[in-house]
């Protein structure tokens, strides 16, 4: 009972001593005193942006200047939420004259605009004021405006031309000097069918004077898209009822004045694109401006030409530091006017065969406000349609050529870089004021050569036939090379059938490249097996034990090699598989390397192993006990290799040119017929040269006219059964008088 009174006062005590020592909220007691607690040194309650202010027993938070609490309080606990100020669109006048306002997370800055400099360190509020940028131009020596006068404006300045010249309405181009007698009508009265071209001069001299004229910025603003459009109304009236032309110097005039007349119009185009299509002309023109000369490609296309070149070529060193325009246009018609003028194309083709030339695309000229296109820093590309699409049946060779000054076509600087049967691509090295067209003239395969071709290949192929049987059924000629011979003669067959069958097959294309890649693995396995047997060669000679070539090893080489060259090229480039003329590969970018890269790899290393064979064998004639069947045996073989290697490296030494479109015919013939009769040359070395398949043929004769007779024999005695009879009792008696005699 004692014990329970004491447990009762001790928690009486523990209450009143709580009570007397508890703190209310923001109270913290020390030495039995509340006092203060600091929520924002310990805790720091206030969200992001904002900043805490301690009271007695509390706090409150207020947004950082440059932001606001999101329900417009200014003192708030930490349920707040401070939002950035747009110092820039809520308060006015935050930048002064001159400058613009750019908002920051919390803050502001002012940038001062184009013309206006910052007078003071206060950068946020500090006031623009104007440059003068004339003043400035004359203290650094700098000649901003050309042959104008500079005059200061509030934030910019103004390049006033004198008469005579003019920077197109453009305030800060330096001006230039325009040349309007440019565009006087020339002194020789032109053709007839160029009569309209007196408009043409008078209306672009006018506006040439107009803006030579021009004291006020306003009247410089000429509208170059509505005096486009007079110039081609006017050009349309010219051209449609032209007649052909005779003098090359009026194509000159026509071309030049047209050229001349969008090179003046271009810097008063305001569109960065212009298209303008008439029944005569389709045009496009693009212009680039700013305050450093433009890089990188322009592309311009219409429906019968395009263009493709560099900025940096189009604008060169002209007197825009910020301009370059360059112009694609396209005379629907004016192929049908200008079919002569090939004078110069004739003398470079003199001594060879006599060719037809015709325009087969419409002319298109190239217009860039660069004034020095001779010797352009990039080339330039120009595609140009064909109007006449090249057959299967046609051998065609394209030409790329401008107009000359000289009033003819001509090549010079430009070249073919590409074609098909619908389009070919030029690349230029100049433009100048010349129209890029295209011109091609037939080289046709006369129907003896055709003739020729069929009949070689026929006899090859029956040759060769005989050399797969002889190879393979002769049992007395077994060995490695003669499994070697068999398999070169397997490739060339299957290259020369599949050559007879598809070499001008050009339709569909991926039965071309098909084609294509079949001659290409099938020549090369000829080769490869052409090089085996040189390597067989070298071994029997100089190898005593062991001279012959596992067959696995001969099958794996023979045609692994082939196959991994043409995977290779067909992955890396299999658009050169089958051109528009034969299914072949292409000539260009490098890939007919792919196969004569390997053969004359394999005619030298030949070479090599038949020098030390042929050293090799010499040594051994002249050992004191040679063998001499066998050394001559391996020379005959020896022979009859190099004379094949010199068959097929002579044929291709001829293959290279044929399939380029200027092969003249006495290539062709001598191609086509060492191609042909390469199966007859192997058959005659390796079958009728032969001692041991001599013989071997001879015995299948003789075995084939025993049984022949033993038919026949058996054949008489089944119709005639008397004698038969009589026969035997004559050799029963014979047989019995034999015995007698015995």
């Amino acid at each position: 009972m004692k014990c329970g009174k004491e447990l009762l006062l001790l928690g009486v005590m523990c209450v009143v001593a709580k009570s007397i020592t508890s703190c209310r909220d923001g109270f913290v007691s020390q030495r039995n005193r509340c006092i203060d607690y600091n929520e924002c040194v310990v805790d720091n309650p206030c969200p992001q942006h904002s900043q805490c202010f301690n009271t007695n027993g509390s706090y409150y938070c207020q947004c950082l200047r440059g932001y606001r609490e999101r329900k417009g309080r200014q003192n708030f606990n930490h349920e707040g939420h401070c939002e950035d100020i747009n110092e820039c669109t809520e308060l006015s006048g935050t930048c002064g004259f001159g400058a613009t306002c750019m908002n920051n997370i919390g803050g502001y800055n002012c940038t001062c605009r184009s013309g206006y400099v910052n007078d003071t360190t206060d950068l946020p509020q500090g006031v623009c004021v104007d440059i003068d940028e004339c003043a400035d131009a004359k203290l650094k020596q700098e000649d901003i405006c050309g042959n104008g006068y500079c005059e200061n404006l509030n934030g910019s300045y103004w390049c006033k031309c004198p008469q005579g010249y003019t920077n197109y309405g453009k305030w800060r181009t330096p001006c230039s000097e325009l040349d309007c007698e440019s565009f006087n009508a020339p002194e020789t009265s032109p053709s007839p069918s160029l009569s309209g071209l007196a408009a043409i001069f008078s209306m672009m001299r006018n506006s040439c004077l107009a803006l030579s004229t021009s004291t006020v910025p306003d009247e410089g603003k000429a509208n170059g898209e509505a005096l486009l459009e007079k110039f081609f109304t006017a050009a349309e009236a010219l051209l449609s009822p032209m007649q052909p032309l005779d003098r090359g110097e009026d194509v000159t005039d026509l071309l030049h004045t047209v050229e001349d007349s969008i090179r003046f119009i271009g810097p008063q185009l305001k569109q960065k694109t212009n298209k303008i299509e008439t029944t005569e002309t389709d045009a496009e023109i693009a212009v680039q401006r700013g305050d450093t000369r433009p890089t990188g490609a322009v592309s311009l296309i219409n429906e019968n030409a395009r263009l493709d070149m560099d900025w940096a070529a189009a604008s060169g060193t002209g007197p825009y530091p910020g301009f370059a325009m360059a112009a694609l246009l396209s005379y629907k018609n004016l192929d049908k006017y200008v079919k002569q003028s090939f004078d110069e194309l004739k003398e470079q083709e003199e001594g060879k065969t006599d060719p037809t030339f015709q325009i087969n695309s419409k002319v298109a000229s190239v217009v860039v406000s660069n004034p020095s296109t001779q010797n352009l820093s990039h080339p330039v590309y120009i595609t140009l349609k064909h109007i006449k699409a090249n057959e299967a049946s046609e051998v065609l060779k394209y030409k790329c050529v401008y107009w000359s000054e000289r009033g003819t076509w001509s090549t010079d600087g430009c070249r073919e870089h590409k074609s098909n049967a619908t389009y070919t691509v030029c690349r230029c090295e100049h433009l100048s004021s010349f129209a890029v067209l295209m011109a091609l003239y037939p080289m046709e395969h006369t129907f003896g050569l055709q003739l020729v071709t069929k009949i070689c290949l026929v006899i090859s192929l029956v040759c060769l036939i005989l050399c797969i049987f002889t190879f393979s059924c002769c049992h007395s000629i077994k060995g490695t090379r003669t499994t070697i011979h068999l398999h070169l003669c397997i490739c060339l067959f299957i290259a020369d059938l599949v050559f007879l069958a598809g070499i001008s097959q050009t339709k569909p294309v991926g039965g071309c490249r098909f084609v294509a890649g079949l001659l290409h693995y099938f020549f090369l396995g000829v080769f490869t097996w052409m090089l085996l047997e040189g390597v067989q060669l070298y071994r029997m000679v100089v190898l005593v034990f062991n001279a012959t070539l596992r067959p696995l090893y001969l099958y794996t080489f023979g045609y692994g090699a082939p196959l991994a060259l043409v995977t290779m090229s067909a992955i890396i480039r299999p658009e050169g598989y089958g051109t528009d003329q034969y299914c072949w590969l292409s000539l260009k970018d490098g890939l007919i390397w792919s196969f004569f890269g390997p053969v004359c790899a394999i005619i030298i290393m030949n070479v090599l192993f038949f020098i030390v064979t042929v050293w090799k064998l010499a040594q051994k004639f002249a050992s004191l006990n040679p063998d001499l069947s066998k050394l001559h045996k391996i020379r005959a073989f020896t022979v009859t290799a190099i004379a094949q290697m010199c068959i097929l490296g002579l044929m291709w030494v001829f293959g290279a040119f044929m399939f380029e479109n200027a092969a003249n015919s006495a290539v062709a013939y001598i191609f086509t017929i060492l191609n042909g009769l390469q199966g007859a040359l192997v058959f005659l070395m390796h079958c009728l040269l032969s001692k041991q398949v001599r013989d071997e043929y001879a015995r299948i004769l003789s075995c084939i006219c025993i049984s022949e007779k033993k038919r026949y024999s058996d054949l008489l005695s089944s119709t005639n059964p008397s004698s038969s009879q009589s026969q035997s009792q004559g050799s029963r008696s014979a047989q019995i008088t034999g015995e007698s005699q015995i």
